[in-house]
C-alpha cells in the first residue's frame, strides 16, 4: 500500500519544514505497517488556481493528481497561520473539487476506497478546527476518514519555538501520529478487502 503526504508548508525546498518533520512520525509507523510513503511539497510546484483537474499549460496539478489517485492513503499536512490551514492546503483542496464528479470505471466516485488523515503544526491554537475543515472536503470527495486519523503540535497562543527547535510536546504529538498511521493503514486494508458499495444513479 502507498501513502501520499501533501505537504502544504509555505517554505520552498530546501528549507526545513516543521510540518514535514512531524510527518516522519507517521512515515516510520507506516513502514512498520508495510506502507510506503512519499511526501510532496506542493509549494515546489506550479499548482494553478482553479477547480478542474487540469488548468492548462504549465499546471503541475495533473502530475500531483496522479500521485493522489495512485495512493491508498492521503495525508494533508499543513501549518497553522492565523488560526487557519495554509493557503497551499486550501489550493490543493480546491483543485480536488473536480474529483467530486469524477468516477472509476465501475461508476463509483474516484476517491472511494481511499482514506485520509491530517497532520498540523503551529504555534497558535486552531488544530481541531483545521482537522474538521480539512477532513470535511475529503469526506465530500469520497475519502474515508478513520477515527483519530490526525495529529498536531503547537504550544498554545503567542510566539514560541518551532517543532524542530524544542522537544516540548513531541511525545504526545509523535505517539498520536503513530496511532493515526495505524488507524489509516487498518482502514485502508479493510477497504481493499471489502470496497465501498456501488452507488445509486440519479437517473
Amino acid at each position: 500500500m502507498k501513502a501520499l503526504f501533501l505537504s502544504c508548508t509555505l517554505k520552498a525546498s530546501p528549507a526545513p519544514s516543521n510540518t514535514e518533520a512531524l510527518c516522519q512520525a507517521l512515515v516510520g509507523q507506516f513502514e512498520e505497517e508495510g506502507v510506503t510513503s512519499e511526501i510532496v511539497r506542493l509549494v515546489d510546484y506550479n499548482v494553478k488556481p482553479g477547480t478542474s483537474s487540469d488548468e492548462g499549460e504549465g499546471d503541475d496539478w495533473p502530475f500531483i493528481r496522479k500521485k493522489v489517485l495512485a495512493a491508498d492513503i492521503l495525508v494533508m499536512a499543513t501549518p497553522i497561520w492565523l488560526g487557519q490551514h495554509s493557503s497551499v492546503c486550501q489550493r490543493a483542496l480546491e483543485r480536488m473539487d473536480a474529483m467530486l464528479s469524477e468516477t472509476k470505471e465501475d461508476g463509483r466516485p474516484i476517491a472511494f476506497d481511499k482514506v485520509g488523515g491530517v497532520v498540523i503544526t503551529g504555534n497558535e491554537d486552531g488544530a481541531h478546527h483545521i482537522v474538521a475543515t480539512v477532513s470535511q472536503p475529503l469526506i465530500d470527495i469520497g475519502f474515508t476518514i478513520p477515527p483519530q486519523s490526525w495529529t498536531y503540535w503547537h504550544l498554545g497562543p503567542g510566539p514560541g519555538p518551532d517543532y524542530r527547535d524544542t522537544d516540548q510536546g513531541h511525545d504526545w504529538s509523535d505517539r498520536t501520529g503513530r496511532n493515526a498511521a495505524r488507524n489509516l493503514a487498518a482502514v485502508a486494508r479493510a477497504l481493499r478487502a471489502m470496497p465501498l458499495p456501488q452507488q445509486e444513479s440519479s437517473s
